[in-house]
């Protein structure tokens, strides 16, 4: 494929257009469509992006003859019949995260990506950054000694607002499902799939999970420790420590940011800085592209299998912390 990978875009929501604006730093990329739910909302996001075909459902979209990829952007629970429907037209798919609302419908999504015979990658953006690059070759490299533990947090405050995604039980609202599938993701990149999980919770107000901390047990022995919130804007830091070294990331783990190496007697091995722009979500784009170019079905950075180990933690954590879903799709 020499030519400009075709993008088509499917829901017009804030993401949305975050995606789209870190797109436009792909010299190989193009955004050619947009579905919304209306007409008029898929004509603003035309208007604002010069896009240049807009759809008024999201099954125009997803049939539109000059789509090469598409990218759904919905709320949760939209993830799963968007992507089937995308998949079934034959389109590769980057579905937002988490992948779907529970691991039942992840199962049958990635059955039918492969009967279809076509690429489908759950856009955790974070996975693909930089310093998640580098952070994979010190790990492979075996620098910090066997791995001990993992700790990683993301909270975010948000205003007591009922109709807001994050509180919502119909957008499959709450801290874990939006805020943990972070340092979830983030642990399975290190550690892989648990042995054991723990998890405890306090509801909010509207009886989603507003705060949920998970103790995950691995067969080396290994501990993650890991805490989400909606109450709270908290540091957002992650580690990972080794019998020999640790790597401590600066600030915000999950997006572009820089970390140390740092030996067990205090000597800094390594530091990383990195060079980005944007917010950082072109770099999953391009892995999207790298794996179409080269006939892959799936990204081995992050492979159908881990996104569905990933959707299993969730839902016994889910189970453990009693929280359920009653969703509008």
């Amino acid at each position: 494929m020499s030519e400009p990978v075709r993008w088509g875009i499917l829901a017009t929501g804030w993401i949305a257009k975050i995606f789209a604006r870190d797109l436009s730093l792909l010299p190989d990329a193009e955004i050619v469509a947009v579905g919304s739910r209306t007409q008029q909302g898929a004509d603003a996001f035309g208007d604002e992006f010069d896009v240049p075909h807009r759809h008024g459902s999201y099954q125009e979209l997803v049939e539109d003859p000059d789509v090469d990829v598409v990218y759904v952007a919905t709320p949760h629970p939209g993830h799963y019949a968007a992507a089937i429907a995308a998949i079934e037209a034959g389109k590769a798919v980057l579905v937002e995260k988490p992948f779907t609302m529970d691991a039942g419908e992840a199962q049958r999504l990635i059955d039918d990506a492969r009967a279809h015979d076509v690429f489908v990658m759950e856009a955790m953006w974070t996975r693909f950054l930089p310093h998640m690059a580098r952070i994979r070759e010190i790990l492979a490299a075996e620098t910090l000694g066997e791995i001990v533990s993992v700790t990683a947090e993301h909270g975010q405050w948000f205003a007591h607002d009922a109709e807001h995604r994050i509180f919502a039980p119909v957008l499959g609202g709450g801290a874990l499902l939006d805020l943990g599938i972070y340092p979830l993701s983030f642990a399975s990149m290190v550690l892989g799939t648990p042995r054991k999980i723990t998890a405890v919770s306090e509801k909010a107000f509207t009886g989603v999970d507003a705060q949920t901390s998970m103790l995950l047990q691995y067969e080396s022995g290994a501990q993650a420790v890991l805490t989400t919130t909606s109450y709270a804007a908290t540091t957002n830091a992650a580690a990972i420590n080794g019998t020999e070294a640790r790597i401590e990331i600066a600030g915000t783990f999950y997006v572009p940011t820089s970390f140390a190496v740092v030996r067990r007697d205090g000597a800094v091995l390594e530091t990383f800085t990195p060079d980005d722009s944007g917010r950082g979500m072109q770099h999953q784009a391009a892995e999207v592209q790298r794996c179409l170019r080269a006939g892959l079905r799936e990204s081995p950075v992050l492979p159908l299998d881990e996104t569905l180990s990933i959707m299993q933690t969730m839902d016994e954590v889910r189970r453990q912390i009693g929280l359920e879903y009653t969703v509008e799709q």
